[in-house]
């Protein structure tokens, strides 16, 4: 053990420590720092100038500040950094809406005019890996983007507008990438799956580099891929930096397992083979000195103030202060004997009744007084005693939502507090309700609150006098105590306790009669009560009591006040050391030569030896001798642990241990370090108390004894201890009633032991060392590191202008089962976005070399708006609690969850399937039944469908305007719910033979030429339909440009008629007008649209004959629609596969010409069209026409016409639901009263491409319910761009079924059905039933086999009504003949499907069908080329979304896209736009938990910027395509590490 440390000779505090600094430092400084090597031997490392000048230089402003300074750590800090200097991180910075930043800092940016180049800012500029400010960023935005998009190709280099210093370089380059070929969205580089040999590889994009360079700017360095190739993809330049710091693996990947069935396993932490381990013998306990009573010492401390009462009552017992310094008032034992005994009387008589009083002894009472008053504090204490009630000391709450407040009001509840004894000062400053009184806290008890000035009192009588007896277990008071989760405990002390307490400190510290005392330390609990209140009754001292408030108007009042007594004792905390080194300079006659004991209360936290050292060096020459100083080690629990002694020999130097940080976080003691930059320098806390035995116990598990080498929990036993947490036995039992076990099992002691709550060890000659609390510990992986040593490390990063010392916190927050470590710290007002990120980045890295830990978070928040205790420091769980409810507000964050995050699965590697090996026994495949289904065979359907017996829908509709001419077919409603417009059998015929000869006459066209249909929903485009057919033409229906939007709709219409190849293009008038308007000219060119016809004007005579096809497999009509990943494709319609389609929905539905459907949907493509246009005509029923744009002015529109017309089925998309949902969610009230119902619908189908949204689905069922909705009557239908009808739930058949199944599971492309409510479950409800005439495989998408039941694979069709093929100008036949005329590869290899590109399972139930047979229900998961390969697992963007739409309750819609292996998070806020970094830990946080990923970037922007299609589809691939061309505008977008 002494090998570890040579304490006794003193020699590691001089020559090793200052041999080893230099030795540390030297090669990172331009000079070792100058020792002066004449000084005497004990003295401690004396401060070099350069440090003392920084003391001098700082004022510090805050409470956690100066305890954890200490030089040395400083330059090993500085050291660690400069080593990271050589390779430089290229963080990219977080870019920030100007508004945001106005808020954030005023003067921080220079306005957009100005060049910020300007010389001292040029250094800044250059740090900051050339990041715009948002400023700046707009101007050459708006440049670079007009560029794109009028295909200049200059170099930018020449037309750059504004060239401001290194800033604009990321907007250069994104505009030299936006002019690059951009082929290349396939494969973007993979940067964050790790290989094997634990090196990164980027694979780069094949094909597309181009020849031109990157220009170099500013720091073009950053901007290049790993090994200097020009990015040539249009990946924004931050994006690419984030991808270049990600390549660098930060520490090895952990080893991984290998992935079992199902479960992901989670990376467990494999002890290092070379962590330190404990090796030294089991240790013994520590005894303390006997505890030597004498003789005259009182029998308990009331009969101590009744002696000094009555033998001295005009010795001062306590001077307080006022904020000048000057004495306020001395309280002499005389006065301090009468009013406590007046208090006492009044408490016990004076409340309630004679009968029922309020208080009898045993009692708790609540002790609020503020700071500045010790003297009301004190009488109210003693008359407590006296009286035998418990007084309970608290804060003042001083509003009514105080940091912490509602916990202390549950201590009071729990100890059954009702009376609360406050000064007059104290109950006139409590916040007052308008009536006078005092409210009820929040959280707390119905209190009375009494006044303890003797002028509010009654005399007590001359015969009454208190019961003073010997000191016994009753409880004396209770001393709150605040945990790490912020809950709040009562310590109980009993009046023995309380004595012997008295009795060791007065024994330890050799307190004597009249001995004067200053105390700076809060009087109401620990240090400051036991010396400042207790100790010094019992000894008949005087106390000077300094308040906090005087300290921070003068921080040498407290030095001034010991020249002034010449005080013989002083209790401060190291703050209070460094603010009067700080202010030292301005007093000439400072003498502390009285001082024999200097009482460091804070001495057991480790950083506090810099403090003692700093002030010894400064005052040693004013009379300061270094033995005065004490620290000591104390806790709530255990009160006093340890104390050094105040000796007279200034010989023997005060013992110091030099730790290693590494071994410390494995918990062993290590003396010399490897890594020479991370050290912890701890100062003894002197030995145990007087009659107390001291042992360190393990800190989890069962409390074994630790060895000599290890950190351990530090625990004693001893009478003067706290007994119990008031109320809480359990707590209680493992806390106080310990028994340490030897390595054997045995006891140590028949006496419990009480955990202290400190981490530490016993040296050698039985000092005690402590190095941390157990309340700041954080394991992170497996190792233990200290909040308060990350702290240290945080506030040794110069420069430290930009935050403030003593407003930082440290804590860990468990993500992904493991604790991550969070640091928030409050922003200087006059620090910029750069600087204060400048420094973030550098506190990662110190940390990470110092501590090797990455921090999972750092924020910072503005100046004074972290929660404060009640003494100034920051209130730790309420922080952490804001932090996780996403309410702390930061205006900075850095997440780092890259760094951090080790323990994600194993990603995964591909398993070959089952080939044609396997084998296929009739309809198994491997033992399972194929998974494959059908609707009703249409062949063996016998209906009176008249309308079969014609092979095309232009002749059906002939038929019907000659047999039933009147019948009306369509209604059109207006946004007011009246008829805007209807079409009977014959005006729709007659209609149609007006725009055929006005195609032929007008148009010239031919037959088979394309017509383009651009017309708002309603009559006129179905009257234009049928006039194509009629004229043998091919309609393209196309929906109509936005008036408001005109710049981003145009361009869509103008691709779709020319990738039709539209010889006409048919509206009306107003679009005719808007398509030639000087706002689409500047759109598109206006020059080359087709002839345009208008059919408002329509010319009278009817065509000589109507075209009839010549074969039903010729083309009726063009289905184009744009997909979610942003591809236009136009699929073929042939005439037999209309006809089929029509038929088959016929049959769904049961529709008759008797019937009336509901349609509300946009009728442009998809089912959507087929119902709007073709279903009524083929099928005669009337169909109600309401324009879903028509609900936005008036949303239950659709609703009233559905009850209004009494229908039985309706359709409309999600986005009319999510309308109607969001929209009538408060109004069913008033519907109902306005007659609303809808018992009469049967069904209700949503028309969609794409997974069920159950959610949305079942909140609309159940907000209807009330209205006669019948729940089962909501389905949802199926169809895609190979057949546009799979699955619609009819009228006959089974409810549609639901099934829960897990999401791990499936991102492995596998099926497992799990209960309902089970962890990572998904609800998955069936997608309707599969139509007549409809057959269904499901197929493996890469090898093409077919799959078992219940397996997910692609969903593969065979229908009549497929269609028959893409319609693209490029015309690439291989992406065709695979799409529409697949063959299975094994099994029956004859029947030709059509790959649908979605990924679902078929699952038979135990429902039947209609026909008899078993029920087989199709369960889509989502599109194949929607999904996202992340570390070798599918995942589908919905999944992601929903869990981060639930991570906080400003997050209304949520987007998710991969770049680069990047995943970007983009969500819309729907608050204040301080709320917006609220957002980055809860988004990162919640899809590491739910989807073990890594959110590589997290955009924050405004409502509606997620792009949404008419079907009420996001448009992901759009916005992926929008952020990387900067045009969002975000509120915020962080790049996570």
């Amino acid at each position: 053990m002494c090998s570890f440390l040579p304490s006794l000779t003193g020699d590691i505090t001089q020559k090793g420590y200052e041999k080893k600094r230099s030795k540390l430092i030297g090669a990172y400084l331009p000079q070792p720092p100058r020792v002066d090597q004449a000084l005497p031997q004990e003295r401690r490392a004396p401060v070099t100038p350069s440090s003392a000048s920084r003391y001098h230089r700082r004022r510090s402003s805050g409470s956690r500040d100066e305890r954890y300074r200490s030089d040395v750590h400083t330059e090993a800090v500085q050291a660690a950094l400069a080593k990271h200097k050589e390779r430089k991180m290229a963080v990219p910075m977080p870019s920030k809406r100007r508004s945001l930043v106005v808020q954030t800092s005023m003067d921080a940016y220079t306005p957009p005019d100005t060049s910020s180049g300007s010389e001292d800012e040029g250094s800044v500029q250059g740090d900051s890996q050339g990041t715009p400010t948002s400023s700046q960023g707009s101007i050459n935005m708006e440049h670079w983007i007009s560029q794109a998009i009028h295909g200049s190709t200059t170099s930018t280099t020449s037309s750059s507008s504004t060239q401001s210093g290194g800033s604009g370089a990321a907007h250069r380059l994104a505009d030299v990438m936006a002019q690059t070929h951009i082929e290349n969205h396939s494969a973007p580089p993979d940067v964050t799956t790790y290989t094997s040999e634990h090196s990164i590889q980027v694979e780069r994009p094949q094909g597309s580099t181009t020849s031109r360079t990157a220009p170099k700017y500013g720091n073009a360095e950053l901007m290049e891929t790993g090994d200097g190739v020009p990015v040539s993809s249009r990946v924004s330049a931050k994006i690419q930096q984030l991808v270049n710091t990600l390549k660098r693996p930060k520490r090895p990947p952990l080893r991984e397992f290998f992935v079992d069935d199902f479960e992901e396993l989670l990376e467990v932490q494999q002890p290092d083979p070379n962590q330190p381990k404990p090796e030294g013998a089991q240790m013994l306990a520590t005894r303390g000195e006997q505890l030597g009573v004498v003789t005259n010492w009182p029998p308990s401390l009331e009969a101590a103030l009744q002696r000094w009462g009555t033998i001295s009552p005009k010795a001062p017992c306590l001077t307080t202060m006022d904020t000048n310094g000057k004495p306020l008032y001395i309280l002499t034992y005389g006065k301090l004997w009468t009013r406590s005994m007046k208090v006492a009387y009044n408490i016990l008589h004076k409340l309630g009744t004679k009968q029922e009083p309020m208080v009898r002894p045993g009692d708790r009472v609540a002790l609020v007084f503020p700071n500045n008053d010790p003297a009301a504090f004190m009488v109210a204490f003693y008359g407590c005693l006296l009286a035998e009630v418990v007084p309970v000391p608290i804060e003042v709450p001083l509003t009514r939502k105080d940091a912490g407040s509602q916990q202390i009001g549950f201590l009071l509840g729990s100890c059954g507090v009702t009376v609360a004894l406050t000064s007059d000062a104290c109950h006139k400053g409590l916040p007052k309700s308008p009536t006078g009184e005092i409210p009820q806290f929040k959280g707390w008890p119905k209190l009375l609150w009494f006044v303890t000035e003797s002028k509010h009192l009654s005399k007590p009588p001359r015969d009454w006098f208190p019961h003073i007896k010997d000191a016994n277990n009753d409880t004396a008071y209770i001393e709150y105590k605040t945990c790490k989760d912020g809950s709040v405990l009562g310590v109980t002390v009993t009046r023995i306790a309380l004595l012997t307490h008295c009795q060791a400190l007065t024994q330890a510290c050799g307190y004597t009669e009249a001995e004067t005392i200053v105390n700076v330390l809060d009087f109401k609990k620990d240090v400051g009560l036991w010396h400042g209140i207790l100790t010094s009754v019992m000894n008949m001292m005087h106390v000077i009591s300094i308040p906090y408030s005087l300290m921070k108007v003068n921080p040498l009042s407290w030095i001034q006040k010991v020249c002034q007594y010449k005080a013989k004792v002083a209790c401060v905390k190291s703050r209070d050391m460094h603010w009067a080194l700080v202010a030292h300079r301005d007093q000439r006659d400072v003498n502390l030569s009285s001082l024999r004991m200097l009482i460091v209360a804070d001495g057991a936290n480790p950083w506090s030896i810099s403090s003692c050292d700093a002030f010894l060096n400064v005052f040693q020459s004013k009379g300061l001798r270094q033995e005065v100083i004490c620290p000591c080690a104390s806790s709530p629990e255990a009160l006093t642990v340890a104390i050094r002694r105040p000796t007279d020999d200034s010989n023997q130097p005060p013992g110091r241990g030099v730790l290693s940080m590494h071994g410390l976080t494995y918990g062993v003691i290590r003396v010399d370090s490897e890594e020479k930059l991370s050290v912890l320098t701890v100062q003894d806390v002197g030995l145990v108390m007087p009659g107390a035995i001291m042992c360190s116990v393990k800190p989890d598990g069962i409390p074994q004894l630790c060895r000599t080498d290890e950190i351990g929990e530090l625990c004693v036993c001893a009478a003067a201890t706290g007994t119990s947490y008031y109320g809480l036995s359990g707590m209680t039992k493992n806390t106080f009633e310990v028994f340490p076990m030897t390595s054997s099992g045995a006891p140590i002691s028949e006496y419990p032991f009480i955990r202290t709550g400190l981490l530490g060890f016993v040296g050698p000659g039985g000092l005690v060392f402590v190095v941390g609390k157990m309340d700041g510990l954080m394991v992170v992986s497996g190792r233990r590191h200290n909040a308060d040593d990350i702290v240290a490390t945080a506030l040794a990063v110069e420069p430290m202008k930009f935050v403030y010392r003593g407003r930082i916190a440290v804590f860990s927050v468990t993500v992904l089962h493991d604790e991550r470590i969070v640091i928030v710290a409050e922003q200087r007002p006059d620090s910029t976005e750069e600087d204060s990120f400048q420094w973030m980045s550098r506190v990662l890295q110190a940390i990470d070399s110092i501590h090797q830990v990455g921090v999972y978070c750092l924020a910072l928040v503005p100046a004074n708006t972290l929660p404060k205790t009640p003494l100034g420091g920051i209130h730790l769980s309420e922080t952490k609690q804001l932090f996780l409810e996403g309410s702390l507000h930061p205006c900075n964050v850095l997440m780092c969850p890259h760094t951090c995050v080790t323990n994600l699965p194993k990603p995964r590697q591909k398993q070959p399937e089952i080939g044609p090996a396997s084998v296929m026994v009739g309809n198994l495949v491997s033992g399972k039944r194929i998974a494959q289904a059908s609707g009703r065979d249409l062949g063996q359907i016998e209906d009176n469908d008249q309308a079969r017996k014609f092979l095309f829908l232009s002749e059906v509709l002939q038929w019907r305007a000659q047999t039933t001419p009147d019948h009306v077919l369509y209604t059109l409603l207006n946004c007011r719910g009246t008829i805007a417009n209807s079409l009977t059998c014959v005006q729709l015929h007659k209609r149609a033979e007006k725009i055929a000869v006005m195609l032929m006459e007008r148009g010239h066209l031919q037959d088979g030429d394309h017509v383009a249909l651009v017309y708002p929903p309603g009559i006129d485009l179905i009257a234009a339909f049928y006039g194509c057919l009629y004229a043998g033409c091919v309609p393209i229906t196309v929906r109509p440009p936005h008036p408001q939007n005109i710049a981003t709709t145009l361009p869509t219409v103008k691709m779709i008629v020319e990738v039709s190849r539209s010889a006409c293009l048919m509206t009306t008038q107003l679009i005719c007008k808007l398509l030639r308007s000087r706002e689409a000219a500047a759109a598109v060119d206006v020059r080359t649209w087709p002839l345009i016809l208008d059919t408002d004007d329509l010319p009278k005579k009817r065509p000589a004959q109507i075209y009839k096809p010549s074969n039903p497999d010729t083309l009726a009509y063009l289905d184009f629609s744009v997909s979610t990943t942003g591809m236009l494709a136009g699929v073929k319609m042939s005439h037999a596969a209309t006809s089929a389609f029509c038929r088959s929905i016929k049959l769904q539905c049961e529709l008759y010409p008797s019937r009336e459907v509901a349609i509300c949907l946009d009728p442009y493509c998809g089912l959507g069209f087929v119902l709007w246009c073709l279903c009524s005509v083929y099928s005669g029923h009337q169909s109600i026409l309401i324009p879903p744009s028509e609900l936005e002015t008036n949303p239950a529109l659709w609703l009233l016409a559905v009850s209004q017309y009494k229908v039985r089925d309706t359709f409309c998309s999600y986005s009319v639901m999510e309308l109607c949902t969001k929209g009538l969610g408060s109004q069913t009230e008033s519907l109902k009263a306005r007659g609303l119902d809808l018992s009469r619908v049967r069904t209700c189908v949503v028309v969609a491409e794409e997974r069920p949204r159950i959610s949305l689905t079942q909140s609309f069922s159940k907000l209807f319910k009330d209205l006669g909705l019948h729940p089962r009557a909501v389905s949802t239908s199926f169809g895609c761009r190979v057949n546009l009808a799979i699955c619609l739930q009819g009228t006959s058949g089974p409810d549609p079924t639901t099934v829960y199944v897990d999401m791990r599971a499936l991102r492995h492309d596998r099926v497992r059905l799990v209960e309902r409510g089970s962890p990572h479950s998904l609800p998955l409800m069936e997608s309707g039933k599969i139509l007549p005439g409809v057959r269904i495989i499901i197929a493996n998408p890469e090898t093409k086999g077919p799959l078992g039941d219940s397996h997910l694979g692609e969903i593969w069709v065979h229908s009549a009504h497929n269609a028959s093929g893409y319609f693209t100008i490029y015309g690439d036949e291989s992406l065709q003949s695979d799409h529409f005329n697949s063959r299975l590869s094994f099994g029956d290899t004859q029947t030709i499907w059509a790959r649908t590109g979605y990924l679902g399972f078929l699952r038979r139930t135990e429902l039947t069908d209609a026909n008899g047979e078993r029920h087989d229900a199709l369960y889509v998961v989502g599109a194949l080329d929607e999904a996202m390969e992340l570390r070798g697992m599918r995942y589908h963007p919905i999944d992601i979304e929903t869990s981060v739409i639930r991570a906080h309750k400003s997050v209304t819609e949520c987007a998710v896209f991969t770049w680069t292996n990047l995943l970007v998070v983009v969500v819309e806020l729907d608050g204040s736009e301080q709320e917006a970094l609220d957002l980055v830990p809860l988004v990162t946080n919640v899809v590491l938990e739910e989807h073990y990923l890594i959110v590589g970037v997290v955009v924050v922007v405004d409502i509606g910027v997620i792009p949404i299609n008419s079907r009420g589809e996001k448009q992901r691939m759009h916005l992926r395509d929008g952020f990387l061309a900067d045009q969002l505008d975000p509120i915020y977008v962080a790049y996570n590490m």
